[in-house]
Protein backbone atom coordinates (compact mmCIF):
# COMPACT_ATOMS: atom_id res chain seq x y z
CA UNK A 1 0.00 0.00 0.00
CA UNK A 2 1.68 3.66 -1.16
CA UNK A 3 1.03 6.32 1.32
CA UNK A 4 1.10 10.17 0.13
CA UNK A 5 1.54 12.60 3.18
CA UNK A 6 0.49 16.38 2.88
CA UNK A 7 1.28 18.89 5.37
CA UNK A 8 -1.87 21.57 6.06
CA UNK A 9 -1.25 24.65 5.22
CA UNK A 10 -1.58 27.50 8.03
CA UNK A 11 -5.67 27.73 7.93
CA UNK A 12 -6.23 31.72 8.18
CA UNK A 13 -3.99 34.96 9.42
CA UNK A 14 -0.77 32.87 9.18
CA UNK A 15 -1.64 30.14 11.77
CA UNK A 16 0.12 26.76 12.38
CA UNK A 17 -1.63 23.90 12.37
CA UNK A 18 -0.15 20.50 13.76
CA UNK A 19 -2.32 18.67 11.47
CA UNK A 20 -1.04 16.03 8.96
CA UNK A 21 -3.55 14.16 5.99
CA UNK A 22 -2.18 10.69 5.11
CA UNK A 23 -4.31 9.56 1.63
CA UNK A 24 -3.57 5.48 1.90
CA UNK A 25 -4.41 3.30 -1.55
CA UNK A 26 -6.42 0.35 -0.89
CA UNK A 27 -7.54 -2.47 -3.25
CA UNK A 28 -11.27 -1.17 -3.79
CA UNK A 29 -9.90 2.33 -4.14
CA UNK A 30 -8.77 5.44 -2.43
CA UNK A 31 -9.73 5.76 1.09
CA UNK A 32 -9.14 8.42 3.36
CA UNK A 33 -7.05 7.86 6.85
CA UNK A 34 -6.85 10.71 9.12
CA UNK A 35 -3.55 11.09 10.97
CA UNK A 36 -3.64 13.92 13.19
CA UNK A 37 -1.40 15.46 16.38
CA UNK A 38 -3.11 17.18 18.94
CA UNK A 39 -1.54 19.92 21.53
CA UNK A 40 -0.10 17.12 23.81
CA UNK A 41 2.06 15.92 20.65
CA UNK A 42 0.34 12.84 20.76
CA UNK A 43 -0.47 11.07 17.29
CA UNK A 44 -3.81 9.82 16.56
CA UNK A 45 -5.79 7.88 13.54
CA UNK A 46 -8.82 7.84 12.09
CA UNK A 47 -9.84 5.14 9.53
CA UNK A 48 -12.75 7.61 8.43
CA UNK A 49 -14.50 10.80 10.10
CA UNK A 50 -16.02 10.14 13.25
CA UNK A 51 -19.67 9.19 13.86
CA UNK A 52 -19.65 9.04 17.32
CA UNK A 53 -18.15 12.45 19.34
CA UNK A 54 -18.05 13.47 23.00
CA UNK A 55 -16.79 16.81 23.62
CA UNK A 56 -15.66 16.96 27.00
CA UNK A 57 -15.97 21.62 27.20
CA UNK A 58 -18.97 23.68 26.38
CA UNK A 59 -16.35 25.66 24.27
CA UNK A 60 -15.54 22.63 22.23
CA UNK A 61 -19.27 21.54 21.85
CA UNK A 62 -20.16 24.91 20.80
CA UNK A 63 -17.35 24.40 17.94
CA UNK A 64 -18.56 20.92 16.62
CA UNK A 65 -22.55 22.43 16.65
CA UNK A 66 -21.14 25.56 14.74
CA UNK A 67 -19.22 23.09 12.16
CA UNK A 68 -22.74 21.44 11.03
CA UNK A 69 -21.43 18.15 13.17
CA UNK A 70 -24.09 18.73 15.96
CA UNK A 71 -25.80 15.43 15.16
CA UNK A 72 -23.15 13.10 15.47
CA UNK A 73 -22.28 14.42 19.02
CA UNK A 74 -23.60 11.72 21.68
CA UNK A 75 -22.29 13.58 24.67
CA UNK A 76 -21.60 16.57 26.09
CA UNK A 77 -20.28 18.15 29.73
CA UNK A 78 -22.69 19.65 32.07
CA UNK A 79 -22.62 23.28 30.99
CA UNK A 80 -22.72 22.94 27.14
CA UNK A 81 -25.67 24.67 26.85
CA UNK A 82 -25.70 26.20 23.34
CA UNK A 83 -26.45 26.31 20.74
CA UNK A 84 -29.71 24.84 22.48
CA UNK A 85 -29.98 21.71 21.15
CA UNK A 86 -26.38 20.73 22.66
CA UNK A 87 -27.94 21.06 25.90
CA UNK A 88 -30.52 18.03 25.18
CA UNK A 89 -27.37 15.70 24.56
CA UNK A 90 -26.50 13.09 27.51
CA UNK A 91 -24.09 14.13 30.12
CA UNK A 92 -20.69 13.27 30.40
CA UNK A 93 -19.99 14.95 34.23
CA UNK A 94 -18.32 18.70 34.60
CA UNK A 95 -15.29 19.70 32.22
CA UNK A 96 -13.16 18.90 35.85
CA UNK A 97 -14.92 15.96 36.32
CA UNK A 98 -15.51 13.72 33.97
CA UNK A 99 -17.90 10.33 34.46
CA UNK A 100 -15.50 8.27 32.53
CA UNK A 101 -17.25 5.58 32.39
CA UNK A 102 -20.39 7.04 31.54
CA UNK A 103 -17.99 8.37 28.27
CA UNK A 104 -17.28 4.91 27.92
CA UNK A 105 -20.47 3.75 27.79
CA UNK A 106 -21.46 6.01 24.88
CA UNK A 107 -18.61 4.47 22.92
CA UNK A 108 -17.59 7.14 20.63
CA UNK A 109 -14.85 6.82 18.29
CA UNK A 110 -13.51 10.34 19.09
CA UNK A 111 -13.72 12.56 22.17
CA UNK A 112 -12.19 15.94 21.94
CA UNK A 113 -11.04 17.12 25.04
CA UNK A 114 -8.87 20.47 26.47
CA UNK A 115 -5.75 20.98 27.61
CA UNK A 116 -7.02 23.67 29.84
CA UNK A 117 -9.24 22.17 32.20
CA UNK A 118 -9.63 18.18 31.67
CA UNK A 119 -7.72 16.47 33.60
CA UNK A 120 -4.71 13.99 32.57
CA UNK A 121 -5.88 11.00 34.91
CA UNK A 122 -9.19 11.17 33.10
CA UNK A 123 -7.75 11.29 29.48
CA UNK A 124 -5.11 8.31 30.43
CA UNK A 125 -8.48 5.94 31.46
CA UNK A 126 -9.92 6.99 28.09
CA UNK A 127 -6.93 5.87 26.30
CA UNK A 128 -6.67 2.79 28.06
CA UNK A 129 -9.93 1.93 27.79
CA UNK A 130 -9.37 2.21 24.10
CA UNK A 131 -10.88 5.20 23.04
CA UNK A 132 -9.57 7.73 20.75
CA UNK A 133 -8.96 11.40 22.07
CA UNK A 134 -7.70 14.46 20.52
CA UNK A 135 -6.73 17.44 22.99
CA UNK A 136 -7.05 20.93 21.60
CA UNK A 137 -6.17 23.58 22.95
CA UNK A 138 -6.79 27.71 22.17
CA UNK A 139 -5.63 29.97 24.22
CA UNK A 140 -6.55 33.26 22.23
CA UNK A 141 -9.12 34.38 19.21
CA UNK A 142 -6.28 33.05 16.81
CA UNK A 143 -6.52 29.40 18.57
CA UNK A 144 -10.22 29.73 18.71
CA UNK A 145 -9.85 29.55 15.07
CA UNK A 146 -7.29 27.07 14.63
CA UNK A 147 -8.90 24.73 16.63
CA UNK A 148 -12.14 25.03 13.91
CA UNK A 149 -10.13 24.37 11.32
CA UNK A 150 -8.65 21.06 13.13
CA UNK A 151 -12.42 20.04 14.19
CA UNK A 152 -13.61 20.23 10.96
CA UNK A 153 -10.39 18.46 9.04
CA UNK A 154 -11.40 15.44 11.95
CA UNK A 155 -14.79 15.53 10.91
CA UNK A 156 -13.99 15.27 7.12
CA UNK A 157 -15.11 18.74 6.41
CA UNK A 158 -12.34 20.68 5.50
CA UNK A 159 -13.23 22.76 3.08
CA UNK A 160 -16.33 23.75 4.69
CA UNK A 161 -14.08 24.57 8.09
CA UNK A 162 -11.76 26.57 6.18
CA UNK A 163 -14.30 28.84 4.69
CA UNK A 164 -15.93 29.31 8.09
CA UNK A 165 -12.81 30.26 9.99
CA UNK A 166 -11.81 33.01 7.27
CA UNK A 167 -15.61 34.72 7.24
CA UNK A 168 -14.29 34.69 11.45
CA UNK A 169 -11.01 35.87 10.27
CA UNK A 170 -12.83 39.01 7.74
CA UNK A 171 -14.33 39.89 10.83
CA UNK A 172 -11.96 40.05 13.24
CA UNK A 173 -9.65 42.24 10.46
CA UNK A 174 -12.93 44.72 10.19
CA UNK A 175 -12.37 45.41 13.82
CA UNK A 176 -8.57 45.93 13.53
CA UNK A 177 -9.07 48.29 10.72
CA UNK A 178 -11.44 50.36 12.69
CA UNK A 179 -9.81 50.55 15.56
CA UNK A 180 -6.05 50.62 14.19
CA UNK A 181 -5.80 54.81 14.45
CA UNK A 182 -7.92 55.65 16.97
CA UNK A 183 -6.91 56.14 20.89
CA UNK A 184 -6.84 53.42 23.09
CA UNK A 185 -9.15 54.55 26.40
CA UNK A 186 -8.39 52.57 29.31
CA UNK A 187 -10.65 49.84 30.38
CA UNK A 188 -11.30 47.71 33.83
CA UNK A 189 -12.59 44.59 32.86
CA UNK A 190 -14.36 42.99 36.13
CA UNK A 191 -14.58 39.37 36.33
CA UNK A 192 -15.90 39.38 39.82
CA UNK A 193 -18.22 41.45 41.75
CA UNK A 194 -17.23 40.06 45.11
CA UNK A 195 -14.62 40.30 45.72
CA UNK A 196 -13.74 43.03 42.76
CA UNK A 197 -11.64 41.13 39.85
CA UNK A 198 -9.94 41.72 36.80
CA UNK A 199 -7.20 40.15 34.62
CA UNK A 200 -3.71 40.86 33.69
CA UNK A 201 -1.77 40.39 29.97
CA UNK A 202 -1.68 36.62 30.26
CA UNK A 203 -5.54 35.59 29.88
CA UNK A 204 -7.77 35.34 26.56
CA UNK A 205 -9.85 38.81 27.80
CA UNK A 206 -6.57 40.88 27.85
CA UNK A 207 -5.94 39.79 23.56
CA UNK A 208 -10.11 40.76 23.26
CA UNK A 209 -9.49 44.19 24.97
CA UNK A 210 -6.41 44.59 22.80
CA UNK A 211 -8.17 43.55 19.38
CA UNK A 212 -10.91 46.02 20.24
CA UNK A 213 -8.90 49.17 20.52
CA UNK A 214 -8.50 49.21 24.55
CA UNK A 215 -5.69 49.50 26.84
CA UNK A 216 -5.92 46.90 30.12
CA UNK A 217 -5.25 49.15 33.28
CA UNK A 218 -4.23 45.50 34.79
CA UNK A 219 -2.33 44.44 32.06
CA UNK A 220 0.98 44.22 34.37
CA UNK A 221 -0.87 42.80 37.72
CA UNK A 222 1.75 40.05 38.49
CA UNK A 223 -1.33 37.19 38.31
CA UNK A 224 -3.59 36.28 36.04
CA UNK A 225 -6.87 37.48 38.17
CA UNK A 226 -5.32 39.86 40.44
CA UNK A 227 -7.96 41.80 43.36
CA UNK A 228 -8.10 45.29 42.75
CA UNK A 229 -9.62 47.77 45.60
CA UNK A 230 -12.40 50.47 44.76
CA UNK A 231 -9.49 52.76 44.96
CA UNK A 232 -7.32 51.18 43.34
CA UNK A 233 -9.36 51.47 40.52
CA UNK A 234 -9.91 54.95 41.48
CA UNK A 235 -6.70 55.66 41.00
CA UNK A 236 -6.25 53.68 37.88
CA UNK A 237 -9.04 55.96 36.05
CA UNK A 238 -10.13 54.01 33.38
CA UNK A 239 -12.68 55.19 31.02
CA UNK A 240 -14.62 52.27 30.39
CA UNK A 241 -15.77 49.54 32.98
CA UNK A 242 -17.33 46.59 31.66
CA UNK A 243 -18.83 43.90 34.03
CA UNK A 244 -18.44 40.11 32.96
CA UNK A 245 -21.13 37.70 33.83
CA UNK A 246 -23.13 34.51 33.07
CA UNK A 247 -26.52 36.01 33.16
CA UNK A 248 -27.50 39.45 33.71
CA UNK A 249 -28.99 39.65 37.08
CA UNK A 250 -28.71 41.04 40.62
CA UNK A 251 -25.59 40.11 41.13
CA UNK A 252 -24.23 42.16 37.88
CA UNK A 253 -26.79 44.85 38.77
CA UNK A 254 -25.60 45.58 42.29
CA UNK A 255 -21.80 45.66 40.74
CA UNK A 256 -23.14 48.39 38.15
CA UNK A 257 -24.65 50.38 40.73
CA UNK A 258 -21.60 50.24 43.25
CA UNK A 259 -20.05 51.67 40.34
CA UNK A 260 -22.46 54.93 39.20
CA UNK A 261 -21.53 55.94 43.11
CA UNK A 262 -18.00 57.02 42.18
CA UNK A 263 -18.62 59.58 39.59
CA UNK A 264 -14.33 60.43 40.03
CA UNK A 265 -13.61 57.38 37.66
CA UNK A 266 -14.14 58.78 34.20
CA UNK A 267 -16.01 55.63 33.28
CA UNK A 268 -18.53 56.43 35.54
CA UNK A 269 -19.10 60.07 34.61
CA UNK A 270 -19.15 59.42 31.17
CA UNK A 271 -21.80 56.86 31.51
CA UNK A 272 -19.59 53.88 29.92
CA UNK A 273 -20.20 51.01 32.61
CA UNK A 274 -21.41 48.09 30.85
CA UNK A 275 -22.94 44.47 31.60
CA UNK A 276 -21.59 41.71 28.78
CA UNK A 277 -22.58 37.99 28.87
CA UNK A 278 -19.27 36.03 29.93
CA UNK A 279 -20.19 33.33 27.55
CA UNK A 280 -18.95 35.48 24.73
CA UNK A 281 -16.16 36.87 26.42
CA UNK A 282 -15.09 33.73 28.24
CA UNK A 283 -15.56 30.71 26.06
CA UNK A 284 -13.03 29.85 23.14
CA UNK A 285 -15.69 29.45 20.81
CA UNK A 286 -16.80 31.43 17.63
CA UNK A 287 -19.09 33.07 19.54
CA UNK A 288 -15.87 35.15 20.44
CA UNK A 289 -15.66 37.12 17.71
CA UNK A 290 -19.14 38.10 18.53
CA UNK A 291 -17.94 39.07 21.85
CA UNK A 292 -15.21 40.67 20.44
CA UNK A 293 -17.97 42.97 17.99
CA UNK A 294 -19.51 43.52 21.39
CA UNK A 295 -16.48 44.92 23.32
CA UNK A 296 -15.13 46.93 20.33
CA UNK A 297 -18.36 48.76 19.83
CA UNK A 298 -18.44 49.53 24.15
CA UNK A 299 -14.70 50.64 24.12
CA UNK A 300 -15.12 52.95 20.65
CA UNK A 301 -19.12 53.93 20.47
CA UNK A 302 -17.32 56.94 18.58
CA UNK A 303 -16.69 54.80 15.16
CA UNK A 304 -18.85 53.76 12.42
CA UNK A 305 -19.47 50.66 12.37
CA UNK A 306 -22.26 49.55 10.16
CA UNK A 307 -20.17 50.74 7.01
Amino acid sequence: MGTIRHAVQPAVGGMCLCLIIMLATVSNGWAREIIATDQRGREIHLAHPPRRIVTLAPSITEIVFYLGLGDRVVGVTRFSDYPPEAGLKPKVGAFTDLNVERIITLTPDLVLGTKNGNRPGAVRLMEGAGLTVFILDAKDLEGVLTTLVAVGRLGGIADTAHRMAGELEQRVDHIRRKVRSKPKPGVFFQVSPRPIMTINHETFLHDLISLAGGRNIAADAPIKYPRFSIEEVIQQKPEVIIIAGMKQGPQLDEARRRWLTLPLIPAVKNGRVHLIDSDLTNRPSPRIVQGLEILARLIHPEIQWDD
